[in-house]
């Protein structure tokens, strides 16, 4: 058996052409513009580089874009200041504060005062709180792991009743992810660092999500024949010469990286019956979900 590949650039890219395509009626309509603020503290590249993406995204499907920037050693109050700033501007559809922050800000505190209609990101208390209640539906889903149900779902995997295993426990994905799948009426078990005879518990999954952040962990001989494998991670591993030597970029002269996942892709392609290839698969989805959440910010605030 070879796994089915789910094309996460492809999707994404549906998801993104559906948006510019609302953004645009909007627009005709006479609407205000969906405007998405990203807030960024400090100076980590990872971090500039997503919120760069995010602003090229908006311009990409007539959106606008707001970024705010502090500095490393930003206070509390400026940060929490500028959060309450973002919300009171009319012109602002959606509020994203890039994460992580640095060590003296509260996060969660920050968070907590992001307007429910703003919050983009879906990891508002009040968000994530209906989330994990049954019969209540949040406003907006972490762009993450609703990305990840989103490919499931466009795949054609059926999720109610299915075996599902998420690996990871982190606020970002593994349990959102986790309150999604049971909101679809799958089985759910959350996997984590303590969990007993790991690959036996992995092998009983129809649907395996893995967001564990450790490099190519989940071996092909872990998977359950026909299962449906999401895999979130994104490690960088070197690229290695035939003979087990580095390989050498010519243009740079530094050692060659590619991406690899948190699930030995070779090894379960064979094994799965659908399968996200790292990268390409659930990466793309991040930023398109982003941008259907902001739409829908502004539709929320200026239907």
């Amino acid at each position: 058996m070879t796994a089915q590949i789910i094309d996460g650039k492809a999707i994404a890219q549906k998801v993104r052409d559906e948006v510019a395509v609302q953004v645009a009626k909007r627009s005709a309509a006479g609407k205000p513009q969906p405007t998405l603020a990203t807030v960024l503290v400090g100076d980590r590249p990872d971090s500039a580089a997503y919120v760069a993406s995010k602003g090229k995204a908006c311009a990409e499907l007539g959106m606008g874009s707001i970024s705010q920037h502090l500095p490393a050693d930003a206070s509390q109050e400026q940060v929490e200041s500028l959060v309450r700033q973002l919300n009171a501007d009319p012109k602002v559809s959606g509020i994203l504060v890039q994460l992580p922050m640095p060590h003296q800000i509260n996060e969660e505190r920050v968070l907590s005062l992001i307007s429910i209609e703003k919050d983009v990101d879906g990891f508002s208390p009040l968000n994530i709180g209906r989330l994990a209640q049954k019969g209540r539906e949040p406003l907006f889903v972490p762009c993450t792991p609703y990305g990840c149900i989103y490919l499931l779902e466009q795949a054609g995997v059926k999720i109610e009743g299915a075996n599902a295993v998420v690996l990871g426990r982190s606020n970002i994905v593994g349990m959102p992810a986790a309150l999604l799948l049971i909101s679809r009426n799958a089985t759910v078990t959350v996997c984590h660092s303590r969990t007993r005879d790991l690959p036996a518990v992995i092998r009983q999954a129809d649907i395996l999500i893995a967001a564990i952040g450790k490099t190519e962990m989940v071996r092909g001989g872990w998977i359950k024949p026909g299962a449906a494998v999401i895999d979130v991670g994104i490690n960088s591993i070197p690229v290695l010469n035939p003979d087990g030597t580095p390989a050498i970029s010519e243009k740079t002269g530094k050692p060659r990286q590619k991406l690899v996942g948190d699930v030995n892709f070779e090894e379960a392609k064979e094994v799965a019956g659908f399968i996200t290839p790292v990268p390409g698969g659930v990466g793309p989805m991040t930023i398109a979900m982003l941008m259907r959440n902001t739409l829908r910010a502004a539709e929320i605030q200026n239907p």
